[in-house]
């Protein structure tokens, strides 16, 4: 018996071990290259009425409730959801706004997992396209390592923001 209760000790050390050296921030970084202006792509982002057309979360729950508040676009205009186990629920808020080269918003998850975290549209001009990266940042809580131990969350999340920039890159380039 005690050899058994050793060996549980002694694994449960060592996951406690794994979860503790995993990073305590995360960030994770998509970008596409549009045939628009930053001008044409940017009122896309930067109103949150806009974002049906073309975010990949719109498309994971076409039922979701939206709601909208603050101003009408950049600093301070704000969306609620409450979706389906896909999308969860939360809100984010525009909090920087500089027309056609940055969008930064603060996000609020509350479900399925409480978080706060930043993301970030930028809009850099090239060759007569326009790179546009989308990157979310925030820290990972004790939660979010163990997640992070079965789940590939930076793969997960990216793989929407390219989806996400696919689509806008559609809506943007018509």
């Amino acid at each position: 018996m005690l050899p058994i209760l050793l060996a549980l000790a002694f694994i449960a050390i060592l996951i406690i071990i794994v979860i503790a050296g995993r990073p305590d921030e995360f960030i994770v970084t998509r970008a596409a290259r549009i045939s628009a202006p930053p001008e044409k792509i940017f009122p896309h982002v930067n109103d949150l009425h806009q974002w049906a057309a073309w975010s990949p979360w719109a498309k994971l729950d076409p039922n979701a409730k939206n709601t909208f508040t603050g101003a009408d676009a950049g600093p301070g205009a704000a969306m609620a959801w409450v979706g389906n186990n896909k999308v969860g629920v939360g809100q984010m808020t525009i909090t920087e706004s500089q027309p056609g080269s940055l969008i930064r918003f603060r996000l609020d998850f509350q479900k399925p997992m409480p978080a706060t975290n930043t993301a970030e549209f930028t809009f850099r001009p090239e060759g007569g396209q326009t790179v546009v990266t989308w990157n979310m940042a925030g820290k990972n809580n004790l939660m979010g390592k163990v997640f992070g131990l079965f789940m590939d969350c930076e793969q997960m999340v990216g793989g929407q923001f390219e989806k996400g920039l696919a689509s806008l890159k559609s809506v943007t380039e018509k």
